[in-house]
């Protein structure tokens, strides 16, 4: 068993106070201090500085590299509050036997609720009726598309594509899905296994839920998004770097993608103006808030404070 540590938190983390108080209390049993820093601040000295001599760090998404961690010789463990680790320097950590573990499961639900939310924004137009509607606008003959029915492919079956997969046929959808490994019990809910270039060609609606890593940089590159139907959208609340951005932007601007609706970009917003997606056609883009509900900040709390007590009790 480890004791005697300093566990940080280096941002908020939706930590309040009685959280803070909380933690405080389960990490003293274990003879460790527990800090809380109430802003969220993303430079190299400020983050060395808030890491300093601390032994356990918890931090979100923020990117934290061989340049801040090399300041810090005392860390042991990065307690990630956060499903992606594309921000980590994993080598260096590697490197230095700073164990990495994320807070996997925290955000299913919100994710594969905002995916749908995309699905049906972008299909039924709601965005841009609203802007319409305050503008004085009316329907003016609007008709949208209702997503019963439709053939929508799941590209990445972890577990947020698998909860996805299953909400989906809920709304009476047809599913595909793009998976290194095939799942008996979702082939059994009517899930169908496909290679990805099948599931470009097939699907109405194409969702992705992989992973940010060398193999899926691009997946969804200019060929793939070639396969696509005209009437095809797609939906990203993965990874930003996982689609070729400008092609997909292009293909929309052209009329051979019939709409988007992006959560996640090749670096965090705020987003330079000229981004091509901002001026896409029938493109609906939110500010990477998938993941951020009050209910999956609270299990992410939970997950990160069990990871660290496991971790302490080894």
């Amino acid at each position: 068993m480890k004791e005697n540590l300093k566990i940080v938190a280096v941002e908020p983390i939706g930590i309040t106070e009685a959280r803070e108080t909380e933690l405080k209390e389960t990490f003293a049993k274990y003879g460790c201090t527990f800090t809380v820093y109430k802003d969220r601040k993303e430079d190299s000295e400020t983050l060395a500085q808030r890491i300093a001599d601390n032994d356990v760090v918890i931090i979100s998404n923020i990117p934290l590299n061989k340049e801040v961690l090399s300041k810090c010789p005392n860390v042991k463990l990065l307690a990630v509050a956060f499903t992606g680790l594309d921000h980590i320097d994993l080598s260096y950590c590697k490197e230095r036997n700073i164990e990495v573990i994320n807070a996997a499961g925290y955000a299913t639900e919100a994710v594969s609720e905002l995916a749908i939310g995309l699905m049906l924004d972008v299909l039924r137009k709601i965005t841009r009726m609203d802007a319409d509607i305050r503008q004085g606008g009316t329907r003016n003959n609007f008709l949208g598309t209702e997503l019963c029915g439709k053939t929508v492919g799941i590209v990445g079956m972890g577990a947020i594509g698998k909860r996805t997969a299953l909400l989906l046929k809920a709304f009476g959808c047809n599913i595909l899905a793009y998976s290194r490994r095939q799942h008996l019990y979702y082939s059994r809910e009517g899930v169908s296994y496909v290679d990805l270039p099948t599931l470009m060609k097939e699907s109405d609606i194409v969702s992705l839920h992989v992973p940010l890593t060398e193999e899926t940089y691009h997946l969804i590159d200019a060929n793939m998004l070639k396969l696509c139907k005209p009437n095809a959208i797609i939906i990203n609340t993965a990874r930003g770097n996982v689609v070729d951005m400008d092609c997909l932007a292009a293909m929309l601007n052209e009329n051979k993608i019939a709409g988007a609706g992006i959560d996640v970009y090749e670096k965090e917003p705020p987003l330079k103006a000229d981004h091509p997606l901002l001026s896409a056609k029938n493109c609906v883009c939110v500010p990477h808030i998938a993941f951020a509900t009050h209910e999956s900040f609270d299990a992410r709390i939970d997950i990160v404070k069990n990871n660290i007590i496991d971790w302490l009790s080894r």
